[in-house]
């Protein structure tokens, strides 16, 4: 019996790998398929709207990290994701794509998920979407609208997060969340 090392080593990574061609899934490993609930088999050739919430998501989604892919930059966010049992798992999503010129055409993806037990505060899902909005440059009014709240609701769940945090502002809570802050970082 001949093992393939590449591969075990692929489908085992530690986090969830896929390769995609407009936002469709060509390849991933068998971390990223249970990561989310399916079968690899379940996966391959489907769209990727199939991880996330709603078709607005899905297309509100696309365009953002655009701009350094086209530099042959990797781009990295946090962003909510939908297990094939509806549930939603936040997931540090990290792209780099194989085509600068048209960064959709073809992507390598890694998702690794992000445990509140690890340290830091827990967050509410509610919490989780705002800050997700917020990383997407989003003013409240914009979240507001987008969640189904209102401007209010949002801004009191912006404060939550700055105290959570012990931040003074949405500025310095972005950069720690990115790593580029000092403070803990795992949340």
């Amino acid at each position: 019996m001949t093992i393939d090392l590449d591969q075990l080593a692929y489908d085992n990574a530690p986090m969830g790998l896929a390769l995609t061609e407009d936002r469709t899934i060509r390849a991933c490993n068998q971390t990223f398929a249970a990561m989310f609930g399916y079968r690899k088999d379940q996966l391959i050739g489907r769209s990727f709207r199939l991880l996330y919430g709603t078709d607005q998501e899905f297309h509100q989604i696309r365009d953002i990290g655009l701009e350094p892919l086209r530099q042959s930059l990797p781009y990295t966010d946090e962003r909510l994701m939908r297990r094939a049992d509806g549930s939603r798992v936040w997931c540090r999503f990290r792209a780099r794509t194989l085509t600068p010129e048209a960064p959709l055409e073809r992507t390598v993806l890694s998702f690794a998920l992000i445990d509140n037990a690890s340290g830091g505060p827990k967050l509410t899902e509610r919490e989780r979407e705002v800050l997700l909005l917020l990383s997407q440059g989003l003013t409240s009014k914009e979240m507001a609208r987008v969640l189904g709240l209102s401007p209010r609701t949002v801004e009191d769940v912006r404060a939550r997060l700055l105290k959570k945090f012990q931040v003074k502002n949405v500025a310095v809570l972005l950069a720690r969340l990115s790593g580029h802050g000092s403070g803990n970082t795992g949340w």
